[in-house]
This record gives C-alpha cells, structure tokens and sequence, in this order.
C-alpha cells in the first residue's frame, strides 16, 4: 500500500462544533451528515458474542473499535536495578482527587507476567510518560518483544531523567510525566478458564512533570504544541486533529429549553 509521507507542517486547531444550532430532541438525521451517518444503518448489525469469538478476531475488533486510545509509555525498574520501558494504550484517567489512572497489561505470550507487571508490583515506583510525534518511534520500537531482563531504554533514543521521589527513571523528551506508586494491582481473571490473562494496574499520581512551554495561562496543556500520539488498532497511530469545544450543558440555564423541547416532542 503506498501512503504519503507524514505532514509535519499542520497541527491541531479548534473549529465549531459539528452541529453548533443542535437543539434539545434534535433528531440525528436532521443534517446532512447526520442523515448520512444513520443511513449506514441499512447494512444491518453484526453482532458478536465474546464467548464464542476467535481471541485474535476479538482483539482485532476490540483495538479498533475501542478508539482512540491515549498511550501510557511506563518506565519501571526491577529489585535488581535493571531498567524497563514500555508503550501501553489500555490507559487512561480514572480520578483526580487522589490522582488516580490505570493501566492495563496483557502477560507476555508464554502466559507469564511482562517485565513491566512484574516491576509495576514492586515497591520501586514508576513513571508514566505521555507521547508525543516527534519522539513516536522511539517509543515505538520499545514495544519490540525482547527477552526478559533486556532494557529497552538502550535502543530507544530516550533520555533518562532522575525523579523526585521514585526509583525510575522518566523520559526527558517527553512533555508530561508522571511519578506514580501502586495503588491497586487486579489480576483479571477469565470467568471461565480460570486463566489470568492480564493485569490492572491502578497508580496513585504523585508528582507531575510539565514543559513550561506547553503550558496555557489558565493551566491547562496546549494541544497545539502537546501533539499527543494516539492509538487506533493495530499497527496504526493517529495525531489528534481539529478539536471543537462543546459547551456543558448546566440544568439552570436550559430549563426552559428543555420544557419547550419536551412539550414540542410530545405533540408529533
């Protein structure tokens, strides 16, 4: 397949909403897109029961349904002082009073805990580190299935950066990392093989390292210059691409909106 090069030249922006005059009980085919996207509906649903599913077709279905995913590039180190790094995209926020996310890590294919569960369990500490374009391969290669023990940090390209309270180290490159102690670790258990497939990982957050420069005035991180990587399924990455803000709706101020919608919807 013969795909053009990467445009490094564009960047995020922000545009309107899809549908910026949306109203209260507005059906979806009411615009033209709308109309479009419901009427793929015609084509029928497929539906598939987990139990019966192959496992690769499943996990195919899933990694490219289940989009797009924010990737955890964790860096753990053993009891022993050896070093591991490694990208992960079942990740994301769960709380943040007391900061709190997860990540989820599948066992390695002889059925036995990865380097990074292992390390993830032990009272080290580790660090989650968010990435961006300019360094995704980097990250990317340290997904490579060495043997134990083999520290990915050495083939990477990746800066190592001291922390201020955990044992890892963090990646210098990257924009927005994350010292975290253990918080809870659940081994996911299959209902009815017994088999332990994967491990959850919750992490308490409990330093934050930012770049200055992708900082906003109101505190919040600069999409524009962050440009996080994504994942999408597969072997695919995507960059996030124009963002569109959406007010939040509050009870207060669309009561009335909502009343008049409701009495509108009843007539029809």
């Amino acid at each position: 397949m013969s795909i053009p090069p990467f445009d490094s030249t564009t960047y995020s922006t922000y545009t309107q909403a899809p549908n910026p005059s949306w109203a209260y009980g507005q059906r979806v085919d009411s615009t033209p897109a709308g109309k479009d996207w419901v009427a793929g509906e015609s084509a029928g649903w497929k539906i598939y029961n987990t139990a019966e599913t192959d496992k690769a077709d499943l996990t195919k279905l899933m990694n490219s349904g289940i989009i797009p995913r924010p990737i955890a590039f964790v860096s753990t180190i053993s009891e022993e002082g050896i070093e591991n790094l490694a990208p992960f995209s079942w990740f994301n926020t769960v709380t943040t009073c007391p900061p709190v996310i997860s990540i989820a890590c599948n066992n390695n294919a002889l059925g036995g805990l990865k380097d990074t569960a292992a390390n993830l369990k032990n009272s080290q500490g580790f660090t989650v580190n968010m990435i961006s374009e300019p360094f995704i391969e980097n990250a990317d290669r340290t997904a490579i299935d060495a043997p134990p023990g083999f520290d990915e940090w050495t083939i990477s390209g990746l800066t190592k950066e001291k922390c201020v309270q955990v044992r890892a180290s963090r990646v210098k490159e990257s924009a927005f990392s994350m010292e975290c102690e253990l918080y809870k670790s659940i081994d996911i258990i299959h209902p009815v093989t017994g088999e332990q497939k994967s491990t959850l990982i919750l992490a308490h957050v409990k330093y934050i390292h930012v770049r200055k420069d992708m900082l906003t005035d109101r505190g919040a991180i600069n999409l524009t210059k962050y440009r996080p990587a994504t994942r999408v399924g597969d072997i695919t990455y995507a960059r996030v691409g124009n963002a569109y803000r959406i007010p939040r709706p509050t009870w207060a101020q669309d009561e009335a909106k909502i009343k008049e919608a409701l009495v509108t919807l009843a007539s029809l």
